[in-house]
This record gives structure tokens, sequence and C-alpha cells, in this order.
């Protein structure tokens, strides 16, 4: 008895042809969806992207509304700096008044001292 089982071409070309075809058969078995489930799984992607672009909008939103409070703050800041600036320019400007006042008492006094120094001589 052979080992063997010796085929003609022709059998191995209809068994190769009939192999091809099963796969044909069982890949579109797969494949052969209804329209319901296609219909269920587009609304799916569809309510997806819709919360995804709802979340990007409120991000957005979210993100403006920082930027919006930051610029107040900012203006805030900058004008609570202005006018403190403002108060240290009156307060140097009253100190060098005071100075320039005890400058010129002090000038006095001198000067009345000199003239009652050239009083005594």
């Amino acid at each position: 008895m052979c080992a063997f089982k010796i085929d003609k071409f022709g059998d191995r070309l209809s068994n190769a042809a009939n192999a091809k075809k099963a796969l044909l058969e069982k890949f579109r078995a797969k494949t052969e969806v209804d329209e319901e489930t296609v219909a269920k799984r587009e609304a799916a992607r569809r309510e997806i992207i819709a919360a995804r672009d709802a979340r990007a909008l409120e991000r957005k939103a979210a993100e403006e509304e920082r930027r919006a409070r930051e610029a107040v703050e900012k203006a805030e800041r900058d004008a609570a700096l202005k006018a403190e600036e403002e108060a240290r320019a009156l307060e140097a400007a009253a100190e060098a008044e005071r100075a320039a006042a005890l400058e010129i008492e002090r000038k006095k006094a001198r000067d009345a001292r000199y003239a009652a120094r050239k009083a005594r001589k």
C-alpha cells in the first residue's frame, strides 16, 4: 500500500477551488450584518462624537472664562500698583517739601546766628 495518495492535476485544482469557495462563504457569513446593527453602531459613534465636541466646547468656554478672569485680575493688580506708585510719589513729594522747609528753617537759624555775631562785634 502506498503512503501517499497521488491525485491528478484536475483533482488538485478542484480541491483548491472548493477551499477558496469555502473560505469565501465563511467570510460572507461573518460580514453579513443587518441594517439595524449598522444603524445602532453609527448612532453610537455619532453620540460619542457629539459628546466629544460638547466637552471640547466646554473646555474652550472654561479657558476663555479663565483668560477673562486673569485679565480682570491683572487689570486690578495694575490699578492697585498704579495707585500705590501715585501714593509713593505723593509721599516723596511731601517728604521733599518737608526737607525743603527744614532746610529753609536751618538757613534762617544760621542767618540769625550770623546776624547776632555781627551785632556783637
